[in-house]
């Protein structure tokens, strides 16, 4: 037979909306009691009905997360540090893949704002407008965006490119190509803006380009027929099939052409070249996220405007891929923060 609330109550010595307020509000019960109860509960086994606390506090509980493509390895830890730090809280989340298509994305949001109390948006496509009106519509946050009024979680890759850029810098490389990321994302923007300002030579912006292993093997040839002595990819993916697309060339990784990616995805470290990249903190993004989410509670309307931002620092993993260019240089090693 399974446990019901009467059981606790009765175990933990308190009323039966005690134990009620214990799962759906606990910040109006005393602390002692509240932990009394809990322990009891976790000693019974006893799961509140989610459906019922749902039509006591009008929340379902849920998260909606919405990311630009699941299929990338980029994604998949943030999403997996998202959900744990979700159940903590005693919230589950409900994942959404818009394959890079912002009105795909418009849509998700829309019908995940009838099941869910809060969406993040990992990786926005939409216009920074559009994301303001829906956020009036269901609680929203969003990671790699920064949006006045919106919580968002920005991992640095500004930071990372800038250091990308002084690495190749000082191993001697003049003419630097820069793969760019696809139309519409704010993280690609940046890492243009931080590259051409960190660059005190050549920079040749090769893109917008799908953000994939077939998006970089596609812009070899530019890069070669550009001059470039080193690159920096938008992505690992990207940086892993221009790696390929430069060796079916003939041109050689890094003797010929040095290649520093951003992510730092486990496919980074398996590559041949290892690959030279920007290690980003997915895992630590998503927790913040859902945190931020959830720290809008039941604020409504206006109230749910908020300056929350956490920035997040990236850093540069030095590997196999990237080496001396044609000029003077010198070569550290190891791990630039």
């Amino acid at each position: 037979m399974s446990v019901t609330i009467r059981d606790v109550a009765r175990a933990s010595g308190v009323h039966i909306s005690t134990v009620s307020r214990t799962f759906s509000a606990p910040h109006l019960v005393n602390s002692n009691t509240r932990s009394r109860v809990l322990a009891c509960a976790e000693q019974l086994g006893y799961r509140p009905n989610r459906a019922a606390r749902a039509l006591i506090t009008g929340r379902t509980y849920n998260i909606g997360l919405i990311v630009a493509d699941i299929a990338n390895p980029f994604f998949p830890p943030l999403i997996k540090a998202a959900e744990s730090q979700a159940r903590k809280h005693d919230h589950h989340i409900f994942v959404a893949d818009t394959n890079e298509d912002p009105a795909v994305e418009e849509e998700l949001v829309r019908a995940l704002a009838k099941q869910v109390d809060g969406v993040l948006v990992v990786s926005p496509r939409m216009s920074n407008a559009l994301i303001e009106q829906l956020s009036h519509e269901v609680p929203l946050a969003v990671v790699n965006r920064q949006i006045a009024g919106i919580p968002g979680v920005v991992m640095d890759v500004a930071q990372g490119a800038r250091l990308a850029i002084e690495h190749l810098l000082s191993l001697g490389h003049t003419d630097i190509a820069l793969v760019s990321g696809p139309r519409g994302s704010w993280t690609s923007r940046e890492i243009r803006r931080s590259a051409s300002a960190a660059a005190r030579h050549k920079l040749t912006v090769i893109g917008p380009n799908p953000p994939t292993e077939v998006g970089g093997l596609a812009v070899a040839e530019e890069v070669l027929r550009a001059g470039a002595t080193a690159v920096l990819a938008y992505n690992d993916l990207m940086a892993i099939g221009l790696i390929e697309g430069l060796i079916a060339a003939g041109a050689r990784v890094p003797q010929d052409v040095s290649v520093v990616g951003i992510d730092d995805i486990m496919l980074s470290r398996l590559t041949r070249p290892k690959l030279t990249t920007v290690a980003t903190p997915t895992a630590a993004a998503g927790r913040a996220a859902v945190d931020m989410l959830l720290a809008l509670g039941d604020q409504q309307g206006d109230d749910r405007r908020t300056t929350a931002h956490v920035h997040l620092q990236t850093e540069l993993v030095i590997r196999d891929s990237t080496g001396p260019g044609p000029g003077p240089h010198s070569a550290p090693g190891g791990v630039a923060s």
